[in-house]
């Protein structure tokens, strides 16, 4: 019984071993990153019911002017654009009219598509930010792909969508299982960023909060208005 049970101490903390290097902290790096724009189409965008409507437009919008932001090689690719699941949205079109454009026939799971892959491996980078709809198909099977395939990936969960939390948050535990970084936009952003001082920094990042994420852009704005104004209030002075 005790052999049994030395063993079992040793299974667990081998165990823990494992599970604890997994995925080791990893730094997103603006010089290694590629941003993938995946089936954010006008028609699959109904499945998102995860998402209050006009926040989610939103996301998927500021996901894809992250390339702009940070000047990352950017590949798009929709599914089946011919069916229901309609064009990407125009807006995200008019921001990358000479990035790749995989337009898939049949592939659910884009890295099954000869074009696609060919399009990862050309820009030479091995960090992967992506998002899609849906979350447990377009975005999982990609990246748990990326994945096998020796890829870092970043899951951007502010701009993947799909119909139910429960599919959600089951979509989301596969992907952190396999060494998926589940991150947030504001994570993506300070991450590739790294300091308020770099180029892009405040100058360039502050403009892209202020549309994409207001919650922190209107800080900014409460802040240059305040040292234009030069003044306070009564009991605010003693705050600070």
């Amino acid at each position: 019984m005790k052999f049994l049970s030395s063993i079992a101490l040793v299974a667990a903390g081998l165990s823990n071993a494992v599970c604890g290097d997994a995925v080791p902290w990893e730094r997103l790096d603006k010089n290694n990153s590629v941003l993938i724009v995946l089936d954010l189409q006008v028609g699959l965008y109904h499945t998102a019911r995860d998402w209050d409507p006009t926040l989610y437009r939103e996301n998927i919008l500021a996901h894809a002017a992250l390339g702009k932001l940070f000047n990352l090689p950017t590949i798009l690719s929709t599914s089946a654009e011919t069916g229901p699941n309609g064009p990407l949205p125009k807006e995200i079109l008019e921001m990358y009219p000479d990035a790749p454009l995989i337009k898939r026939n049949g592939e659910v799971d884009a890295w099954d598509n000869a074009e696609f892959r060919e399009a990862v491996k050309a820009t030479g980078k091995k960090q992967v930010i992506v998002a899609g709809i849906t979350t447990d198909v377009c975005t999982a099977f990609l990246a748990l792909s990326l994945r096998a395939a020796g890829y870092s990936v970043f899951a951007n969960i502010e701009a993947s969508g799909t119909y139910t939390p429960l599919v959600r948050d089951i979509a989301n535990s596969r992907m952190q299982q396999a060494g998926v970084q589940l991150v947030s936009l504001f994570a993506i952003v300070c991450d590739l960023m790294r300091d308020w001082r770099n180029t892009p920094g405040a100058k360039e990042v502050l403009p892209w909060l202020d549309r994409y994420m207001p919650v922190y852009g209107y800080i900014a704005r409460g802040h240059a208005a305040a040292v234009e104004n030069g003044t306070t209030i009564p009991g605010e002075a003693e705050l600070i």
